[in-house]
């Protein structure tokens, strides 16, 4: 292909609705085909973008963010592959460096593909997901006894995928789709009904049990009392018929709406896109004449070229459940002997989820172990909360957020004073003794003469030639030992939990020895670590059990609270 274009590809579109396992087996697929065939390079993504890059995003480089992801991530070889910048190969990836096109990215992928494998915990986070597959298909499954009519039944054994679009047209149902549900059903009678089994997956299952509906009696359908056995079958067959019912009243047959159907699929729409991107409307506003003029040109030349009758389109599921109906036939006594030896139906518990379950969800989708109360309760300890916190208050954040200080094997900041201030007088410019008009306005105001400039400049002589560094630090600490004097008599200080004596863990120096004695015995330093503790377990008592702001920070940097078991003791006292 020329520069720019798309090479020869293999492509499709899926729309999983809500069940999000359906793509992860997607990404299975893919995965494995590229394993297969090592030739091939593979790259998937959804309506959020790069989702693969979503479910590794705690293990991303700095570098790669949703504006610079287009055409970098891959499939090759059965393994997931991660194309960076490549223009300063010495220094740091430039975070606005362009997007290669897909076939300089293939290009690359193909000659240097051993320098792009993404790192091991990036490949890990998409493995866990996709792990099990494909036995765990099964597991997605769920079998269920259904009273429908006889139609559906054998609609079902030539195309059991029809069930997904007969589950969504009831789920997703309006007023306008119920109306051809307010009489005696066209197309399944309600008088033709046997109980079969029918083959859901759990997400189907769960979107047609879990929605309340009451059928109206003009359609035919009646319900037992919820006390009777079959209850459950009775409701899923009924709801099950009104889908099919509701498909088969949007039948596109000789329809002047078909052309809209063909308009409104992904490929329609991906191919509009692509005409915005190169600027085919020239600018014109959307719902203009010029504007709908070009669009109709294009509807034209999509239906003439790319709509063939050859191709993928989505056929009308209505349409093929009425062709179905024509060539299938339908053998009552058959079904009722079937119905005498039906196999068991799968129990349907897993659709109540307890909190402690919940719980355990969460856990292990952040791959974490959930240690059992008795252990929580002992094992947790106050000095590595106030170590976490201390970590987190570190770190640096910027516009996108604070970042979690995930490894503790991390060195601590460091503050040279020193360097700071040099860095300081090199930007404010300290030997400058310039002012402008604002400095000269203020002196006015103020009353500041010359003279008093030069006794100044005079004093500050003497004491730059006479202040050492030293004495300059010991000034700055009686000023501190002064403020904190002050505050100590104030409800501010009082508030805070000093250190008691001989519980300080740092050792005072021989040269502050003799200072400290000096000092006002009732002055105490502020215990730290114990003001920290007794706030964030106030915090945490008062977010009740619910989700807060200190056990989603703590939660966060690998530190679990146990339950407040001690509701009539205070927090301070929980942490002394």
């Amino acid at each position: 292909p020329h520069a720019g274009e798309t090479p020869a590809h293999i492509g499709g579109t899926t729309l999983f609705g809500d069940n999000v396992e359906d793509e992860w087996f997607i990404v299975y697929l893919v995965r494995e085909i590229t394993r297969d065939f090592p030739g091939l390079a593979a790259k998937i993504d959804d309506n959020d973008g790069e989702f693969l890059l979503i479910e590794a995003a705690d293990f991303l480089p700095k570098w790669l963010n949703p504006e610079n992801s287009e055409n970098r991530v891959f499939f090759y070889k059965g393994e997931l592959h991660i194309i960076p910048p490549l223009e300063t190969p010495e220094q740091e990836c430039d975070l606005f460096a362009p997007c290669p096109t897909l076939s300089e990215a293939l290009t690359l992928l193909s000659t240097r593909s051993e320098e792009f494998l993404a790192a091991e915990p990036i490949r890990a986070a998409i493995n866990k997901r996709i792990d099990g597959y494909p036995e765990k298909i099964q597991a997605s499954l769920h079998r269920a006894h259904c009273y429908l009519p006889a139609g559906i039944a054998a609609v079902l054994r030539q195309r059991p995928s029809l069930l997904a679009a007969a589950v969504h047209a009831f789920y997703l149902r309006d007023p306008a789709d119920l109306r051809a549900c307010r009489r005696p059903f066209h197309t399944f009678p309600a008088e033709q009904r046997v109980m079969t089994v029918v083959t859901f997956t759990r997400c189907l299952y769960a979107q047609l049990a879990q929605q309340k509906f009451v059928p109206d009696r003009r359609s035919g359908y009646t319900l037992p009392a919820p006390s009777h056995p079959q209850y459950k079958a009775y409701e899923l067959g009924m709801k099950l018929a009104h889908g099919f019912e509701i498909l088969c009243s949007k039948s596109s047959k000789v329809s002047p709406s078909s052309k809209r159907n063909v308009l409104s699929g992904p490929l329609w729409e991906r191919f509009l896109r692509s005409l915005k991107e190169k600027d085919y409307f020239k600018g014109e506003l959307e719902g203009s004449a010029k504007y709908s003029e070009l669009l109709h040109m294009a509807e034209d030349y999509f239906q003439q070229s790319v709509t063939t009758p050859e191709s993928s389109v989505e056929v009308n599921p209505g349409d093929e459940i009425l062709a179905l109906l024509q060539t299938t036939p339908i053998d009552l006594k058959e079904y009722e002997r079937e119905a005498a030896c039906l196999p068991p139906e799968d129990d349907d518990s897993w659709l109540d989820i307890t909190p402690d379950a919940l719980d355990q969800m969460l856990k292990e989708a952040r791959n974490e172990s959930l240690p059992c109360a008795n252990e929580e309760e002992q094992k947790y300890d106050l000095e590595a909360v106030a170590e976490s916190m201390k970590a987190f208050v570190s770190k640096v954040s910027t516009h996108e957020g604070a970042e979690m200080p995930w490894s503790s094997d991390e060195s601590h900041v460091t503050f040279d004073v020193d360097s700071f201030t040099k860095a300081l007088d090199r930007i404010l410019g300290a030997d400058s003794e310039e002012l402008d008009s604002d400095d000269l306005d203020e002196e006015e105001e103020f009353g500041f003469s010359e003279e008093d400039d030069e006794d100044l400049d005079a004093g500050n002589q003497r004491q730059d030639q006479k202040v050492s560094p030293d004495e300059l630090i010991g000034s700055l600490k009686s000023y501190m030992n002064e403020m904190d004097r002050e505050l100590a008599q104030t409800n501010v200080g009082k508030s805070f939990t000093t250190q008691k004596k001989g519980a300080s863990s740092v050792k005072a120096s021989p040269s502050e020895g003799a200072d400290s004695g000096a000092e006002d015995p009732e002055l105490a330093p502020v215990d730290v670590d114990m003001n920290l503790v007794a706030n964030l377990l106030e915090s945490y008592s008062a977010q009740a059990g619910l989700a807060g702001p200190t056990s989603n920070i703590l939660q966060s940097m690998g530190v679990y609270l146990p339950e407040n078991t001690d509701h009539c003791g205070s927090s301070s006292q929980a942490a002394q």
